[in-house]
């Protein structure tokens, strides 16, 4: 991490190629006849953000544990539901399209090729590694993601902001405090407080019963912040209708856990890596062997080329 300066390029890898999965058709095959859509997908994923914010930096960021033990020893429910089998050692696997799985192996290949720094940290999710990445970069930092959850992350003053993408990467939802303000009331510190009250059922957060967003962000206009909010409970002065002092009362042992679990962590013991943005391919050899093996084709030629302009 020595040495970031300048933009900061962070990739929610397995977001992107979620999206890129559903994205382009299973008929882009591989001469073998295996679907490379979302390989092929992320790829045009990653030549056009290069292509129009030029960053610096890039880093893929992954998930080396998509359901940390730790979050889930305080939360049970935490991404429950995406559960495909439960594993005594290591981390649980997670419920993904049969043809996705195989893919994943390919991305992580051709990212290594190419020389784009790939980081996942054991015990942590690729969120974690954002978060860590982004507090200790000293120059303005995008994220790309399809997780609202990183909105918690965006800092006007730092010049941290996360492109969400719409429609593939080319429509993105540049999302900067402005606009989390319009949109839910809240800036970047206090989204995490608002996805903590409301709840998340993508993710398997409870929140608190009856308070959906409109409510958490009149609560968090009113008193600040969590913390503020639940010393508003034991206050019988505090503007709190009877039904909202008695659900959050009932809810205090969720609202002690829930922000170590919400709250992304940024103190991740990150590998030495070289995230500066490659002109050429780290492994030209390996490069073109799984491009022929994949075919690839115009897709990676594309990248290349943006890469080396």
């Amino acid at each position: 991490m020595r040495g970031v300066t300048g933009q900061l390029m962070l990739l929610d890898t397995a977001s992107l190629y979620f999206r890129a999965y559903f994205g382009v058709p299973e008929s882009v095959k591989a001469p073998d006849g295996t679907p490379v859509n979302a390989v092929r997908g992320l790829l045009e994923f990653i030549d056009r953000l290069v292509k129009d914010h030029r960053p610096d930096h890039l880093v893929a960021c992954m998930d080396a544990d998509w359901r940390p033990q730790w979050r889930v020893d305080l939360i049970p429910s935490y991404k429950a539901h995406r559960v495909a089998e439960e594993r005594e050692v290591g981390p649980d696997e997670e419920e993904v399209p049969d043809t996705l799985s195989p893919q994943v192996p390919v991305i992580e290949a051709v990212l290594d090729a190419l020389g784009i720094a790939r980081v996942g940290v054991p015990r942590y999710e690729a969120d974690d590694v954002i978060g860590t990445f982004t507090a200790r970069a000293t120059g303005p930092v995008d994220i790309v993601t399809g997780d609202r959850d990183l909105y918690q992350l965006v800092d006007d003053a730092r010049g941290v902001r996360v492109l969400y993408p719409l429609k593939g990467v080319g429509t993105l939802q540049v999302t900067d405090e402005a606009w989390l303000r319009e949109k839910y009331g809240v800036d970047g510190r206090g989204y995490a407080d608002l996805a903590l009250l409301r709840g998340d059922p993508s993710d398997g957060l409870p929140g608190v019963p009856g308070i959906g967003e409109k409510t958490a962000a009149k609560l968090l206009a009113e008193f600040g912040d969590v913390a503020r909010i639940m010393a508003a409970v034991d206050d019988p002065k505090a503007k709190l209708t009877p039904s909202q002092r008695r659900r959050l009362d009932e809810s205090r042992a969720y609202v002690a856990v829930a922000p170590t679990v919400i709250r992304v962590a940024d103190d991740v013991p990150l590998p030495e890596a070289d995230t500066a943005l490659p002109r050429t391919p780290r492994d030209p050899v390996a490069l073109e062997e799984l491009a022929a093996r994949w075919g690839l084709g115009g897709s990676l030629q594309r990248l290349l080329a943006t890469l080396a302009a």
